[in-house]
């Protein structure tokens, strides 16, 4: 082999190489950008002597994008976590404090909202509300970053014991 020759697969192989690590930086680049705008909803259960409710928070660094919720009773569907799927939950004289999520709502990163709240009544009704969303209801979010596609959820429901 000729040195000419040498040095023309040496550096073939060094572009290619650099085309490499090239591609494998954007690649990098463009997963870290998706990252730093993540939205991360969680969904808190809360009891305490005078509130019980389920509050909602984006503790990610970006906005999520809801793209559907649902309301289980008793492991049945109701419906979309709104006004219409409420009244079927809560008598009026029982109706709680909500925030309704419909496909399109935005939740802010940092952003903390109770989606059902009841406060203040007397003890009774406050463990008897506790029961319902301890034992009987669950909601589901399925949601998305602004880039979309990913397919994220988060439910009220208890963990698994153990987990």
């Amino acid at each position: 082999m000729s040195a000419e020759t040498v040095v023309a697969v040496a550096a073939t192989v060094i572009a290619l190489g650099s085309l490499w690590v090239s591609w494998a930086q954007t690649r990098a680049t463009r997963l870290h950008s998706r990252q730093s705008v993540r939205p991360l909803l969680r969904i808190r259960r809360i009891r305490q002597d005078d509130l019980v409710g389920l509050k909602l928070v984006n503790a990610g660094l970006g906005p999520a994008v809801v793209t559907r919720s649902v309301v289980f009773l008793d492991g049945v569907p109701a419906g979309e976590w709104n006004r219409e799927v409420k009244a079927v939950l809560f008598t009026p004289d029982r109706w709680p404090r909500t925030y309704s999520l419909r496909a399109g709502s935005v939740v802010l990163a940092g952003q903390e909202a109770f989606l059902v709240r009841l406060d203040g009544p007397g003890p009774d009704r406050l463990q008897e509300f506790w029961s319902l969303l301890d034992q009987r209801l669950v909601i589901e979010v399925e949601y998305e970053s602004l880039y979309g596609g990913e397919g994220f959820s988060v439910t009220s429901a208890k963990p698994p014991a153990g987990s």
